[in-house]
């Protein structure tokens, strides 16, 4: 289904490029369309999780560099049945984390220093079974992207104004300059809540389940959210169309609510809260 997905998204944006392109540019702007939208595909298909990465400045460790956070994920990866999935750490004060990443093959877990720095091994334990969730649902492909192509959705603005119109028929291409300058941040934030908020109750439970402590996650959330509207994420803020990425949301200001696409942590903490009540921890190697 996520792969379903994944690929009517990445058609998606190649015929809105299409459409925008000829009604801007006619043949012309049609052909410098589709060769943006093949390259944006291409290159969120094979590098996304690497642009991502190194848009937050993200550093991968090992057991030797960062013990205790590597043996949390290689021994929670391995109950979940997943190949050791890559760790990284982003230099960034605000506690958060995210995973990226094509396939369960191909994933990549990332933390910043502000969740080390504020979380105890249980706190972080439930945050990594939450992003190892993301991995074993198989979202990150779709997440990674969708991030991409509202990125991508907002150069047709850009775009528009670049071209704007051709001589034969320059009304239509200035009617659609106006349209993709209007609607462009709109349609980014369509993609974005569309896709996310349903995804975090499912990765919140696989998480719980995995680690059989519910309330392990329910305080990490509680923690983070309540750090998180204190301390700035600026790498987030500049690059708001990532937001969905993070386990809570990253944003401040004008575009925290734009682009909300997380749900509110209340539910979600409510949620763990009643799974840790419907039945005793289950046994795993957390006993």
């Amino acid at each position: 289904m996520n792969s379903l997905k994944t690929g009517i998204l990445m058609s998606a944006l190649m015929a809105l490029f299409l459409v925008v392109g000829a009604m801007i540019g006619g043949g012309p702007g049609m052909g410098i369309a589709f060769v943006m939208a093949a390259g944006i595909n291409l290159l969120a298909y094979w590098n996304s999780d690497k642009m991502l990465l190194s848009m937050y400045g993200a550093r991968a460790v090992d057991a030797g560099s960062e013990p205790a956070l590597y043996h949390i994920v290689e021994r929670l990866a391995a109950q979940a049945g997943l190949p050791m999935p890559a760790v990284y750490i982003a230099q960034n004060e605000q506690p958060n984390a995210f995973a990226t990443g094509r396939n369960p093959h191909h994933a990549a877990v990332c933390v910043t220093s502000g969740l080390l720095a504020r979380l105890g091994p249980e706190e972080l334990a439930g945050v990594i079974a939450h992003e190892l969730g993301h991995v074993k649902n198989r979202d990150t492909l779709t997440m990674t992207i969708t991030a991409v192509i509202a990125g991508a959705i907002g150069m047709l603005a850009n775009f528009a104004f670049f071209m704007g119109g051709n001589r034969e028929n320059r009304g239509t291409g200035l009617i659609g300059m106006l349209l993709v300058t209007m609607l462009a941040p709109f349609a980014a934030l369509l993609v974005q809540s569309a896709i996310s908020r349903s995804r975090e109750f499912e990765a919140d439970k696989a998480g719980a389940e995995l680690t059989g402590r519910p309330l392990w996650l329910a305080d990490a959330l509680t923690a983070i959210d309540d750090s998180a509207q204190r301390v700035l994420n600026p790498p987030a803020d500049a690059n708001p169309a990532t937001a969905h990425m993070f386990i809570v949301n990253p944003l401040h200001g004008g575009l925290s609510g734009l682009f909300a696409s997380h749900p509110s942590t209340e539910e979600r903490v409510a949620r763990l809260r009643a799974m840790a009540a419907q039945k005793a921890p289950a046994a795993g190697p957390w006993n």
